[in-house]
């Protein structure tokens, strides 16, 4: 039965994908048999990957420490707060090989700052976000005969990677130039919208100018 191990070499974003995605350059390499026995050609597999966040494995500067406080509360706090959590659900079906093969890992991403990733790598300053992967799947091989045979990933077997931060600020640079999703409650965006029409406001980013414009301004008689 082959044994598989998995390593990523890099990644980078795919500009050309409908949503926001990395791609992980994975590869896949077949395990040295006992002497003399050659790897067995592999037809497929089918891989499925769990990739989490492993936040406590970095350090963090105080403005970073400041931004993240939404997340894991204050920084005396975080021996507590910070764990492994889970990013992304990807899959990914590896093309015929013997020895290795390299392979795109498509994992897609979100800017929506109601979710916790996006809240984080948004955070940071710069570095790295140290990642596990984590494999299992479905492997199609020949045995000595030529039969076709079927194996499981084991669950044991993963990687790690630490993914840069500026890669992920150039993804969302591609698909979102100088911009950032906000989801507002129904109730709290229809006061919105009555407030920008009442007021002529071509645009959202005028009407929240015009909202942060009259809350800066000092109530009357008072000094700001």
């Amino acid at each position: 039965m082959p044994d598989l191990n998995f390593q990523v070499e890099g990644v980078e974003p795919d500009p050309y994908a409908a949503a926001p995605l990395l791609a992980f350059k994975l590869r896949a390499t077949q395990a040295a048999g006992p002497a003399g026995v050659p790897p067995v050609p592999i037809h497929s597999v089918i891989l499925r990957c769990q990739v989490r966040l492993e936040p406590a494995r970095r350090r963090y500067a105080p403005d970073e420490q400041a931004r993240l406080a939404d997340l894991f509360g204050e920084p005396r706090r975080w021996g507590q707060t910070v764990r492994s959590t889970l990013w992304a659900h990807a899959s990914v079906v590896l093309p015929p090989f013997t020895e290795d093969v390299l392979a795109d890992l498509p994992v897609p991403c979100t800017f929506d700052f109601n979710v916790a990733a996006a809240k984080y790598f948004d955070a940071l300053g710069d570095g790295d976000v140290p990642l596990s992967l984590l494999f299992s799947g479905t492997i199609f091989y020949a045995a000595e005969d030529g039969a076709l045979q079927v194996a499981q990933v084991p669950w044991e077997k993963e990687a790690t990677f630490r993914l840069p931060v500026p890669v992920w600020r150039r993804m969302m640079d591609l698909y979102y130039p100088n911009s950032a999703w906000l989801c507002l409650r129904k109730d709290v965006f229809d006061r919105l919208a009555r407030y920008k029409s009442g007021r002529a406001l071509p645009t959202w980013e005028l009407a929240l100018e015009s909202l942060l414009a009259e809350a800066a301004e000092p109530e009357e008689g008072v000094k700001p």
